[in-house]
């Protein structure tokens, strides 16, 4: 079966859905790959920074991973105050992910576009049954069932595509969302190890 057979099977709206599916997949896979690259160097890099003297290590710090990124921001910012700490966190956290999280309002708009485009589908297939009807006396029950098979194959299409991407859309979120609360509980940890240094600095020099 060649392209253009393949195109007269599934109609327009077929089409467009199977460029649908192949950006999801690739959005899909691109995000998943990144958080759990992420994910994987703030875990092996914490423990050291935890280890070394987690605030000097995160000030210092000049790699390019957006969760210890996250942390020294935040402790530079909020060395010597603690004020509305989650909100900082927030706005670092858009800034840092913002490419990211595009891509993942993608995928819910893929995940709502789709059905519509297998409606569309299964619309204009109707159309086409309806047309042969009416330009034929005794219509070709070929043609009928060409148009049938086109009005149901972009609806299942349709929520072939919707479902998978409206799954890994909650499961990327609930992902990005433990990201926030792991950040929001290393950045506490950060500044309480900073307090704390600072005062046995304080607690040195007036002994001296």
């Amino acid at each position: 079966m060649n392209w253009s057979e393949i195109y007269g099977t599934i109609g327009p709206a077929g089409a467009v859905l199977v460029v649908v599916a192949c950006a999801g997949v690739y959005l899909a896979l691109k995000s998943y790959l990144f958080l759990f690259l992420v994910w994987r160097d703030f875990r092996r890099t914490f423990p050291e920074l935890e280890r070394e003297g987690v605030s000097g290590e995160c000030m210092s710090y000049d790699g390019d991973n957006p969760l210890i990124c996250i942390v020294r921001d935040i402790v530079q910012t909020h060395s010597g105050h603690s004020e509305d700490i989650r909100a900082e966190i927030a706005y670092l956290f858009h800034r840092n992910f913002e490419g990211l999280t595009r891509e993942i309002c993608y995928l819910r708009l893929i995940s709502v576009l789709s059905p519509l485009l297998g409606l569309l589908g299964t619309i204009l297939g109707m159309v086409t049954v309806f047309r042969t009807i009416g330009e034929n006396v005794a219509p070709d029950t070929a043609m009928l069932a060409n148009g049938i098979w086109e009005a149901l194959i972009t609806t299942i299409m349709g929520l072939c595509v919707a479902i998978p991407a409206l799954m890994v859309y909650y499961f990327l979120m609930l992902r990005f969302k433990g990201f926030h609360i792991e950040v929001v509980e290393y950045s506490y940890r950060a500044l309480d190890f900073c307090r704390k240094r600072n005062n046995g600095t304080g607690l040195d020099h007036e002994e001296l």
